[in-house]
């Protein structure tokens, strides 16, 4: 095992290079970014998420730096909207941001300074990026993790229940209940909830934003532990009914899979009781492709499922961070929040087979290629 183990530990370092790579060569085409916002806002135009300045991104990316002696002529068919700027201002701007580099030595550069976690500043916010991932990483964790644990204590039961009882009453009840937790999505249900318990038409119980309450720091410890868990009810509750269908739905599947097999027609033949059956030979085979989803489970809660439902309840958690790092092309804290996601995403894969030995010790990766 530790031989595998020190296999997929090399193997992350090609992945996490090909991740940067293929994302880098994307941003170079991407329209728009730091030098087009900042001309932007001295020209007082729109610079939303939907603003669009057509050729900058592409230039500014492949670091072809404008030198002082350019025309404005030059200078205003580089950047839309530089008309009437100094080209030697418009070429600060570059070097400011770190645009006068060719974009392979950049690359090579942010490669280097991220092996040793150095993500530099962020552009707009004159922080260390490190220190806003720091922030902001723990708020989505525990949405991860609350969203993660509580969607499946209901759905491995549940799952389990509609095998149990596949064709019945029951079954067909709890699908109909499934198929709308599948279709509708979360942050509908996110927004359903703030009308209802919110203040809005309805009950004033929840609050309406933010993870704690502003008092925080003054309140005893079960005070704080009762404004957390007050505060998270409904983003942690939109979360879980957005994600419980799909593996409600696996969990099922994978129990009526097993409990058709011989073996088990077998262990009831020996006189075993139905419970001895699903829970001592069923349920540790059934289990694995439900232990395989987990990766991409925690991956969704934590990467996508967590940006629209920190935006609703202004969480400032790290989906939100991402979200106005993309909109404002704050490309060290788009680039940081891409190499944590892809490191978090690889050592959760890695966790999750070691999960399946401990559930199926019959399962050897020491004889197995990576």
């Amino acid at each position: 095992m530790a031989a595998y183990i020190l296999r997929r530990v090399l193997l992350m370092i090609p992945t996490i290079l090909g991740i940067m790579l293929i994302s880098f060569t994307i941003i170079q085409f991407a329209p728009g970014g730091p030098v087009e916002r900042i001309i932007a806002q001295l020209q007082g135009f729109d610079v939303g998420a939907t603003s669009r300045f057509s050729g900058g991104g592409s230039e500014v990316g492949q670091g072809q730096g404008t030198q002082a002696t350019i025309g404005a002529a030059d200078a205003s068919s580089k950047y839309r909207g530089a008309q009437g700027l100094d080209p030697k201002f418009v070429a600060e701007l570059e070097k400011q941001f770190g645009f006068d580099k060719p974009a392979w030595e950049r690359f090579l550069l942010m490669v280097k300074n991220y092996a040793m976690f150095d993500f530099g500043r962020s552009y707009f916010r004159d922080e260390k990026v490190i220190k806003l991932i720091g922030e902001r990483l723990p708020v989505s964790i525990s949405l991860g993790l609350w969203m993660t644990l509580i969607s499946y204590l209901i759905s491995i039961p549940l799952g389990i229940a509609k095998a149990v009882r596949d064709g019945g009453k029951f079954d067909a009840w709890t699908s109909n209940l499934i198929v709308v937790g599948n279709a509708v999505p979360s942050f509908l249900f996110a927004m359903l909830l703030i009308v209802l318990f919110c203040g809005g038409s309805f009950w004033q119980i929840f609050p309406l934003r933010g993870l704690v309450s502003e008092n925080f720091s003054e309140l005893s410890l079960p005070g704080k532990i009762g404004d957390y868990l007050w505060h998270i009810t409904l983003p942690v509750l939109a979360m879980t009914l957005g994600a419980f269908a799909t593996q409600t739905m696996l969990t099922k599947n994978s129990f009526l899979d097993e409990i058709r097999k011989q073996y088990v027609q077998t262990a009831r033949m020996k006189g075993l009781t139905e419970r001895r059956v699903l829970y001592g030979h069923v349920f540790r085979n059934a289990m694995l492709i439900v232990i395989a989803g987990f990766p991409g489970a925690f991956v969704h809660a934590f990467f996508t499922g967590s940006v629209l439902i920190e935006t609703i309840f202004t969480i400032d958690g790290l989906g939100l961070l991402s979200f106005e790092a993309i909109v404002n092309r704050d490309y060290p804290v788009v680039f940081a929040d891409l190499y944590i996601f892809a490191m978090l995403s690889l050592v959760v894969n890695l966790v999750s087979d070691l999960v399946y030995t401990w559930v199926d010790p019959r399962i050897d990766f020491e004889t197995r290629e990576v």
